[in-house]
């Protein structure tokens, strides 16, 4: 085949995998409006399954265009995967009706097992992936979350993880196993633009930072952004493949040569 078919192919799954996207996206986004439309109807609270981050933000622009109050809520302030929880107008979102269950595995501080292993134990109960949060494992002990309706059955039918013995058990005690590590990061920017930010969190200049935008290299709350002009805010999760993740701490209090101070951690 030459060149130019190979292009022909090429161009053709890029146009095959944008199409199924795109279809991919107004279906979730139907069932996000399906969802508040259903809260409204019933008079009561409705709750979708755990959504990745991706989903959070594309979930969130659905809801900010409904009259529902909304919530995300995965079990923990800092959780990753999170449940959307669409509530009555004149109802606050209370993170107690979500229906999830916080689940601890023990298991011999001599022994570990990784996040792949307890993930593949609960998929093998014939658990969906969408039915399981964060997982979060430290010396001894595996706290995880999942939406209620299995915790039943998780606690009878599993006694090893990945070849270790655990013991299971509904609930959790505080604190949890830490997420992730970070390593701090404080540095001056010239705007809260896009490229300025990723090009200081990269340590790159900002040319190549705004290159990497263009090719759809960073990703904002796990979304491409290929606006480089794009306004970076506190809480924002940013991307930038080949280098890292970071979630944005702060980024005000101008220094005297008009250069805003940011304040990051980089996921370790």
């Amino acid at each position: 085949m030459g060149v130019g078919g190979m292009n022909s192919a090429g161009e053709r799954e890029r146009q095959d995998k944008h199409k199924k996207s795109t279809a991919d996206s107004k279906y979730f986004t139907a069932m996000i409006e399906d969802a508040a439309e259903l809260c409204m109807r019933r008079g009561r609270p409705v709750f979708t399954d755990f959504l990745t981050e991706a989903e959070q933000t594309e979930a969130e622009a659905v809801m900010k265009r409904s009259d529902a109050h909304y919530l995300f809520w995965g079990g923990y302030d800092s959780a990753e995967r999170r449940m959307l929880g669409v509530f009555l107008p004149y109802d606050a979102p209370d993170t107690e009706l979500f229906p999830l269950d916080p689940v601890t595995a023990s298991f011999r501080s001599s022994e570990s097992v990784d996040h792949r292993s307890v993930l593949g134990t609960l998929m093998a109960q014939g658990i969906e992936r969408s039915c399981v949060g964060d997982i979060l494992i430290e010396s001894g002990r595996c706290v995880f979350f999942c939406r209620n309706t299995v915790t039943a059955a998780l606690l009878n039918d599993i006694a090893k993880i990945g070849g270790v013995g655990v013991k299971l058990s509904r609930g959790c005690t505080a604190p949890l196993p830490a997420a992730h590590g970070f390593r701090p990061i404080n540095t001056t920017v010239a705007s809260a633009r896009l490229d300025c930010v990723a090009a200081a969190l990269a340590g790159t200049g900002r040319a190549n930072a705004a290159q990497l935008i263009e090719a759809g290299e960073v990703l904002i709350n796990s979304v491409i952004c290929k606006k480089v002009s794009h306004t970076v805010h506190p809480g924002d999760k940013i991307t930038v493949r080949g280098t890292g993740k970071f979630i944005i701490d702060e980024i005000e209090n101008v220094t005297r040569k008009g250069r805003l101070i940011l304040s990051a951690r980089k996921y370790v």
